[in-house]
């Protein structure tokens, strides 16, 4: 990881004129110290610039899956906390999806890991398809994702698991065929209380699991 920081500043220290020489000879070299000051003064918008696009990229890179664009892992636990903390000083719903694409490890072996990364990349289209601009869309590891779905009932967030696996089934083109199983949980207004974001996570994979269990390529609500 590279950090890029610095202190930029313009200190501009001026003197009465008192002697006559002096003054005479600033007003007939104004123009090159105009000049000068106009120089220095765009060097350092520069640098600002540079710097300020340099720090963006990595903000960028330190909250963004390199593969598939979605927010990483660290992106999505901060974002949750948040909106945990939101749903419950507001009470409402909050639902979270997880999702794991199905046989990838054979993908792998039979295709290469080529054809895996671009099922990676796949389930992240389908995913930015099908959310909201209040949803959050996460590449949660390997091939595991997650959806953050504020106010949310479980109805709702089902029917999202079920057009997420559509979509996905719409993508596939040539390439090898590709399924996922999608776990749900939801937390009410009134179950904040004693729970916390953990207790979704856990409660969203145990509905992942009977969800592959169940035969894969299905949705299950917990």
């Amino acid at each position: 990881m590279v950090a890029v920081a610095a202190v930029v500043g313009l200190l501009l220290l001026r003197a009465p004129f008192t002697d006559i020489s002096l003054t005479a000879d600033f007003f007939s070299n104004r123009y090159t110290f105009i000049y000068l000051f106009a120089a220095v003064a765009l060097t350092f918008l520069g640098l600002g610039w540079f710097f300020g696009r340099q720090s963006d990229r990595l903000r960028r890179l330190s909250t963004i899956d390199g593969l598939t664009g979605l927010c990483n892992r660290r992106a999505f636990d901060d974002r949750l906390q948040k909106e945990w903390h939101r749903a419950a000083r507001y009470e409402s719903s909050l639902a979270l999806l997880m999702i794991d694409i199905d046989g990838l490890k054979e993908i792998n072996d039979a295709h290469g890991h080529a054809a895996g990364d671009t099922l990676l990349r796949m389930m992240a289209i389908a995913i930015r398809d099908s959310l909201r601009d209040s949803d959050v869309g996460a590449r949660w590891g390997g091939d595991e994702f997650a959806i953050i779905v504020p106010e949310t009932s479980r109805e709702a967030a089902e029917l999202l698991g079920w057009r997420l696996l559509a979509r996905l089934k719409m993508s596939n083109g040539s390439g090898p065929t590709c399924s996922a199983s999608v776990g749900i949980a939801v937390v009410e207004p009134a179950q904040h209380t004693g729970r916390n974001p953990e207790w979704l996570i856990r409660r969203a994979d145990e509905a992942l699991y009977a969800a592959k269990a169940r035969g894969r390529d299905q949705v299950k609500v917990a």
